[in-house]
């Protein structure tokens, strides 16, 4: 199998690294200076082992390969919000005998959230979610950082909507060659919704900082959105994995360590502001709370608040973890206090 990385950013990049260093044939999907570092002077991929360089093929687009092979394997790691122009892309191009991607190739989708999913099955006929455990960190071109040892990552896959075969057996054996470990699981969307709730937090520690750094205050305000989430779940009928379940999955294999030379990691919402990218993805993390909420008749008041807050900082390109914490706090108090207040008389 090729394996060709749409999206050699964080996730993608630390994936794509750790195949090539396994011998897996890989090329690399990236724009502007990151994708200009790559082409020019390589992948830098920094974990506890030491930097790892790979010069591997980069490309911007399918035009860039011509024709697929019948035993490409397409990797999506952008973040959702850039999951529809990805497609749109990669869906027409053709593919050796005959076909298209959409038709013939296994598209697998290794981001936050859960509607990519449903994004690639409107065009791709073999749809594989991931659930990725994965801390990395990209900030400056050409280079990616994970801080995790024994394992890099933990990355659960599965046939979307549900199901397993053979392709997505052979794509895990390959990732456990690579520093992850990759379990089969027929209910790939029991732990995609399991990350969808810690993912929550994200937009939280991008506008008022990291919330483990930052004291009770924040740890029970993230635990008020987090409640939100699971309250709207129940509400829908939607199933995800335990905390036990998920410790026992997880247990002591993914430990991080410091790096030389590189800063604590933060989550994915920080690194885009970090970034200036412009973008950001709380419209599929807390966005989907407040779907599903408005979907079910379940207020979602804080999980509203922070997409807000997170787009505009995105918009803005503000500073990540500037809106100071006790600002936040009143912000979410008032936000719930407006929910919870009686309509007025009518007129």
């Amino acid at each position: 199998m090729r394996y060709i990385i749409i999206g050699a950013g964080a996730v993608g990049g630390t994936v794509g690294g750790r195949l090539a260093q396994a011998g897996q044939e890989v090329v690399l999907v990236a724009r502007g200076a990151h994708g200009k570092a790559l082409a020019e002077d390589g992948l830098r991929l920094r974990v506890p082992q030491g930097e790892l360089h790979h010069r591997l093929p980069v490309v911007e687009g399918p035009d860039g390969l011509g024709t697929l092979r019948a035993d490409d394997v397409l990797l999506l790691a952008v973040k959702t919000q850039d999951t529809e122009a990805a497609l749109r892309a990669w869906g027409p191009a053709p593919v050796e005998g005959g076909g298209t991607a959409a038709d013939r190739l296994p598209l697998v989708c290794a981001q936050n959230g859960v509607e990519s999913r449903r994004i690639a099955l409107r065009r791709f006929r073999h749809v594989y979610g991931v659930c990725v455990w994965l801390p990395a960190t990209h900030v400056d071109p050409g280079t990616v950082s994970a801080a995790g040892t024994p394992l890099t990552g933990i990355l659960h896959l599965g046939r979307y909507p549900h199901g397993t075969d053979d392709t997505v057996r052979e794509i895990a054996a390959d990732l456990e060659k690579a520093y992850f470990e990759a379990p089969v699981v027929p209910d790939v969307s029991r732990w995609q919704y399991a990350k969808l709730l810690a993912n929550l937090g994200n937009a939280l520690e991008a506008v008022s900082g990291p919330v483990a750094d930052s004291g009770p205050e924040a740890q029970a305000l993230y635990a008020r959105v987090r409640a939100e989430g699971e309250a709207v779940l129940r509400a829908a009928g939607i199933a995800w994995t335990d905390a036990e379940e998920q410790q026992a999955a997880r247990g002591d294999k993914v430990t991080l360590v410091p790096l030389d030379g590189v800063a604590r990691g933060r989550g994915s919402s920080w690194q885009s502001l970090s970034r200036g990218t412009g973008t950001i993805e709380a419209d599929h993390l807390n966005g989907e709370i407040v779907l599903l909420g408005r979907l079910h008749g379940v207020p979602t008041p804080l999980n509203e608040l922070l997409q807000r807050l997170a787009n505009r900082f995105a918009r803005e390109r503000r500073a990540p973890g500037s809106l100071p914490l006790p600002e936040l706090v009143r912000l979410a108090d008032d936000a719930v206090a407006f929910v919870q207040e009686p309509p007025g008389p009518a007129a």
